[in-house]
């Protein structure tokens, strides 16, 4: 991976009440992860909208933030889109909610539709505080998949870098792969046996992309493993609600084809009720 995956991060920037509280999550965020910040308001520029942007990031000027205002006026996913490829965006920063109602749904809406079409990782904040709260266990993805490495050393990197004490990789198993039932003794010795197998072959694969990170990445950070039989996307969402993490890593899902459409993939179930803050890796 890029030693420094995230050049550039953009926010969106609506002028609602979470103004101050997103405008400190994503200059804290730059600063830490020593970035660029472009700030992308949707409608036009004006200098009361300027200097309400300047004044709130005063504190982190100080202490040398680069970020960049850019004002442009259009529906507000294509915009954001459209900016994301025009100034090479690594990492958009997108407010959320955790639980989506009519009266919010808008806004929820929008912030979906982005993260699945964003040619960039997108973070999806669901509580976006002014006083920093700390990230101390991360959770992220450990299933089979091409980007699956990827995610993982996004996730160590974005780690080390706030200072996190937890990541636990999550290998979800589908119960298909059991296909046995159990109706005795002897067949629920065969399901624990199966299970086993399985969990070891899980851990061998986690391992050799842990083998990819170097040793000093992996000192400041515990890492552990944790297989879970489920249906995938919902298991992962429930082990971070239940665990308490604060922050899920997830692999963007790849080019979507006419079956995906009719089955979701598994980031659906997680954007449908977010259990925490969500960084996905594209």
């Amino acid at each position: 991976m890029n030693h420094k995956p995230f050049k550039i991060i953009g926010i969106g920037v609506a002028f609602s009440p979470n103004l101050k509280a997103n405008l400190y999550e994503a200059a804290r965020l730059s600063l830490l992860l020593d970035s660029k910040l472009l700030l992308v308001h949707v409608g036009d520029s004006s200098e009361e909208k300027r200097n309400t942007i300047q004044e709130i990031l005063t504190p982190f000027v100080a202490k040398k933030l680069n970020f960049e205002l850019v004002f442009q006026a259009g529906e507000p996913v294509e915009v954001i889109l459209e900016t994301v490829i025009k100034k090479r965006i690594d990492l958009l920063i997108l407010g959320a909610l955790r639980r989506e109602n009519f009266v919010k749904y808008y806004l929820g809406s929008i912030a979906r539709k982005i993260t699945r079409k964003a040619q960039c990782s997108v973070l999806m904040l669901t509580n976006p505080s002014v006083e920093r709260i700390p990230c101390k266990h991360i959770v992220v993805n450990g299933l089979k998949d091409d980007q699956t490495e990827k995610a993982i050393q996004a996730a160590v990197y974005v780690g080390n870098a706030l200072h996190s004490e937890q990541l636990t990789i999550v290998e979800e198993i589908t119960q298909d792969e059991l296909s046995l039932t159990v109706n005795d003794d002897k067949s629920l010795r065969r399901v624990n046996l199966m299970k086993e197998k399985l969990k070891r072959r899980e851990d061998i694969r986690i391992q050799d992309i842990l083998n990819t990170i170097p040793e000093d990445d992996k000192k400041t950070i515990s890492i552990k493993t944790q297989p879970i039989f489920g249906k995938r996307g919902y298991s992962i969402g429930h082990y971070a609600k239940v665990v308490r993490a604060d922050l899920l890593v997830m692999n963007a899902p790849g080019k979507m084809n006419f079956w995906d459409r009719l089955f979701p993939h598994d980031l659906e179930h997680i954007l449908t009720e977010l259990p925490t803050d969500l960084l996905v890796i594209q």
